[in-house]
């Protein structure tokens, strides 16, 4: 019997594409940009998509692109590090106040978000700083400082970047707080976000480096956002420890937001609780090197989760749909990897055209959070179906917990 999950593409003159899409609509222009990064003569065996995939910046939103000898910046982005935690408490449903308004207050006040201190009026240490409290910021940062100045050394340009200012931060766009429910009625804390804005300032240099290394070298490239660093060079040298920074800064990032989460709950919730009780802190926009077919190779996720044998990973759909914990199946055929949430299928564009401030009410029924025409972009109906998602991935991943937001925090 086939047990075989995915549908395989053959590119001409190209390494071959693996889909786990099956009952996925996926977007022609996002199967001509696969096409493109297949082209590429670096590719290691093939290129894994997860059934999230969706158009992105050179290379498609949910995409596992495996490389030896180069990397391709535009591939892992500009929000570097980008990922989810998760962590369970004692709480049951029970615990939860009646009125989740004061609750998701003190989250917004807790954990800052959104538009920057000059504009949504916070007072902090300093100019550009708007954290509360500060004591677990400076301590994160004391932890990155030292290997950030000799990264500055050599590019001093990131010197002057939001990075210090922006730890502890959760930014705008599809990041998110949620407090959500399991299956047991168990409460967790889950939130989304990466490496903010000296992330976006070091991807955006190795890009452009990575550009005028093309024009350089007279190398034609299906598009210009493939543009590749060489091992070997000083380029792809310093924009590997600065990824590698960047991704720490951004798991520290999402530690500290916890931190300032669960004391902003303490506040409103007075029933001692723990937390951690079971934790995931995971990235998926990112690269490492990793070993796979007996080859030390180059692993860029863009938009997807590691999944090795009985690794945790996070799932999340939209803020009106249900998010999972799971457990990887290491699908060596996926590099160890699964999908990063539900994907979109439609531009923020198109979901403001399409939907209202009253429909993003009525699909988030239920759930205590914004609902004015600024979040109309991140309507459920903006992304695709999370249990046909899950179901096009059934072997990658086994699902160990099912949660439903009743909080949920967008910046």
């Amino acid at each position: 019997m086939d047990n075989v999950n995915y549908d395989v593409i053959a590119t001409e003159d190209g390494s071959p594409i693996k889909m786990w899409t099956r009952g996925v609509p996926v977007e022609e222009s996002a199967k001509q940009q696969l096409g493109n990064t297949a082209r590429m003569p670096f590719i290691y065996k093939h290129i894994a998509v997860m059934p999230d995939v969706h158009l992105g910046k050179g290379s498609t939103i949910g995409s596992v692109i495996p490389t030896l000898g180069a990397i391709i910046p535009a591939a892992v982005g500009v929000d570097i590090g980008c990922g989810m935690m998760a962590a369970k408490t004692t709480l049951t449903a029970s615990d939860l106040p009646d009125n989740l308004g004061p609750l998701r207050s003190a989250i917004e006040k807790a954990v800052p978000h959104g538009m920057s201190p000059k504009t949504r009026g916070y007072r902090g240490r300093d100019e550009g700083s708007w954290h509360t409290p500060p004591s677990a910021v400076d301590l994160a940062w004391a932890t990155l400082k030292d290997e950030f100045d000799v990264i500055c050394e050599k590019t001093p340009k990131l010197k002057n970047t939001n990075n210090y200012r922006h730890l502890g931060t959760l930014g705008g766009g599809n990041h998110f707080i949620e407090v959500c429910l399991d299956e047991s009625n168990g409460v967790w804390f889950m939130l989304h976000s990466g490496s903010r804005g000296v992330g976006n300032a070091i991807g955006s240099h190795f890009i452009e480096l990575a550009k005028q290394d093309m024009r350089t070298h007279f190398i034609n490239l299906p598009d210009q956002d493939l543009a590749y660093l060489n091992e070997g060079t000083s380029h792809y040298d310093n924009y590997v420890e600065a990824v590698s920074w960047a991704q720490r800064f951004a798991r520290t990032n999402r530690d500290v937001m916890m931190h300032n989460l669960i004391a902003a709950v303490r506040t409103v919730i007075t029933k001692p609780f723990e937390t951690h009780v079971e934790a995931v802190n995971c990235h998926h926009n990112y690269v490492q090197r990793e070993r796979h077919f007996g080859e030390d190779v180059l692993i860029t996720r863009k938009g997807a989760v590691s999944a090795r044998p009985g690794e945790l990973g996070i799932i999340p759909g939209s803020m009106g749909a249900k998010s999972y914990i799971v457990r990887g199946k290491g699908n060596a055929e996926s590099f160890h990897s699964c999908s990063h949430g539900a994907g979109r299928v439609m531009s923020r564009t198109e979901a403001k055209r399409r939907f209202t401030a009253d429909d993003h009410a009525l699909a988030t029924t239920g759930v205590e959070c914004r609902k004015d025409d600024n979040v109309v972009d991140e309507i459920p109906m903006a992304y695709k179906d999370i249990d046909a998602v899950m179901h096009a991935q059934r072997d990658l991943v086994e699902v160990v917990h099912t949660l439903k937001q009743v909080v949920c925090v967008k910046g």
